[in-house]
């Protein structure tokens, strides 16, 4: 692969990714229920709208989960895995199995949604707690869901807080076990999604 061609697939891959990650924030935070009305949802609902509107019209959601945006994550997922294979030199796969590509980098990208908002709501705790910044609120909105099971198995350590830590081991397990697995068992080449 020549210089251009890797530079093309670096455009291609970080300005997808960026609006793979807006569709997945979609997704996630009415999957969350996080704050509709915050101007950070506002402006994902903004921007993936021209998309999901379409899309709402033939894929309704269920009980709160938003599928439209679900699949148009998966839509754009592999739209961008055909770009960057195409890019790379390689032949193009079946469509079956750029799909099944497709659903591991998305579940992937969703996995580390969580990780990182994990880390971000710890510093926050740290430096400032009972932030009222839209984007802390988002964070703790979108962690809420994960932490809440394990604090009602843990016992209370006297206002330490030790739920992030198992719910980074559990994430990472995810990640190393499931995910990694699942790319190398469908033949996935590494680079093809930022996610993994």
């Amino acid at each position: 692969m020549n210089n251009l061609n890797m530079a093309a697939v670096y455009v291609v891959q970080t300005l997808g990714s960026l609006y793979l990650l807006i569709v997945l924030l979609r997704f996630i935070f009415q999957l969350v229920r996080a704050d509709f009305y915050n101007p950070l949802s506002q402006f994902i609902v903004r921007a993936t709208q021209p998309l999901v509107f379409p899309l709402r019209k033939v894929i309704p959601g269920f009980k709160g989960i938003d599928f439209a945006s679900l699949v148009l994550a998966i839509i754009v997922q592999l739209v961008l895995m055909t770009i960057i294979v195409k890019l790379m030199g390689y032949a193009l796969p079946g469509i079956l199995q750029l799909l099944v590509w497709s659903l591991v980098g998305v579940t992937a990208l969703f996995l580390k949604v969580f990780f990182f908002a994990l880390i971000i709501s710890v510093i926050l705790s740290w430096v400032a707690p009972n932030s009222h910044n839209p984007a802390a609120q988002l964070v703790h909105q979108v962690c809420e869901p994960v932490l809440a099971p394990i604090r009602k198995i843990l016992p209370s350590l006297g206002g330490l807080d030790l739920s992030p830590i198992f719910a980074f081991i559990a994430l990472r397990l995810l990640d190393m076990l499931l995910i990694a697995n699942l790319a190398q068992a469908t033949g996935m080449p590494r680079g093809l999604t930022l996610a993994l």
